[in-house]
């Protein structure tokens, strides 16, 4: 096979280090997550879930409360929306980016780009392309939709900014409207992030409280204000804010939080001085 005739496939980054590196490994603690938890019944269909991005053996059973609420769901299309945070090689950062591959790849198959839906959106936001990245945030969600949905594209988005640098809040409106103008009744929104990263179990339990309170009363408007501030923590916040004002302009009325943990939850380690970091799943309804 000659160089230009090989796949156009962005290969897994973190398989058999961050989650299982085999297929029938993989399958089985994601279904063994999922399966775990009940979904519970919301009064409307779920627009946007909020899913943490660590690796399985910590956020994983946190992450199966989301995807449960949309396990054989009809979802066409996901939108995945999830910080950078390492920098992407031959690429200069941009505040939205998408990548050129025609497809990101898993132990458990192929998930393709939807490179029309991406072109649409870039018509309206100005987007930067990128190749090669190796970002976790993204990737850790794709095993758990490969399992929870049928066949679905994916419209992967990295956001290069903090929500409190200088025009993103504007940037952020801006998406968050092209989206919903974009949106059919297939597409699933979903915010990667992770909350407080703190070297005290009880800090943050007690800055994440707020944050998941916000969340849970749809303030949307107040949790971008108090991540702005610095009051609450989420490393992905700019696509969280994204996620939940996409779902408001799509007419959701609600957020509901399904779990809230965190990694000293997991390890036992709660002393202070020891480094936790914060879990959260949600889903915004309509």
């Amino acid at each position: 096979m000659s160089p230009s005739s090989k796949p156009n496939v962005r290969e897994s980054a973190i398989a058999g280090t961050w989650y299982p590196g085999s297929a029938p490994a993989l399958r089985r603690a994601v279904e063994g997550y999922l399966d775990q938890v009940t979904p519970i019944t919301l009064p409307g269909r779920v627009l946007a879930l909020i899913s943490p991005h660590a690796g399985y053996a910590y956020s994983g059973p946190t992450a199966a409360h989301a995807y449960a609420q949309v396990r054989g769901a009809p979802i066409r299309r996901v939108v995945l929306l999830g910080p950078l945070h390492r920098p992407i090689w031959g690429s200069r950062p941009g505040a939205f980016m998408t990548p050129t591959e025609d497809a990101y790849r898993t132990p458990l198959g192929d998930v393709p780009v939807d490179h029309d839906f991406i072109a649409q959106l870039g018509a309206r936001v100005t987007l930067t392309p990128v190749r090669g990245d190796e970002e976790h945030s993204l990737e850790i969600e794709l095993p758990f939709l490969q399992v929870a949905l049928d066949a679905f594209t994916l419209a992967p988005i990295m956001l290069g900014e903090q929500i409190g640098d200088p025009g993103a809040a504007a940037r952020v409106d801006a998406l968050a409207a092209a989206l919903a103008e974009l949106a059919d009744e297939d597409t699933l929104f979903v915010a990667s992030t992770d909350l407080s990263h703190l070297d005290n179990y009880a800090d943050v339990v007690r800055i994440d409280r707020r944050l998941v309170d916000l969340v849970a009363a749809f303030d949307v408007d107040g949790l971008s204000a108090a991540l702005r501030a610095g009051e609450v923590q989420a490393c992905g916040a700019t696509g969280l804010v994204a996620a939940l004002k996409t779902a408001q302009k799509l007419g959701a009325t609600g957020a509901l939080v399904l779990a809230h943990t965190t990694s000293g939850d997991v390890t036992g380690d709660q002393r202070p001085g020891a480094y936790c970091v914060g879990y959260l799943a949600a889903a915004a309804y309509r």
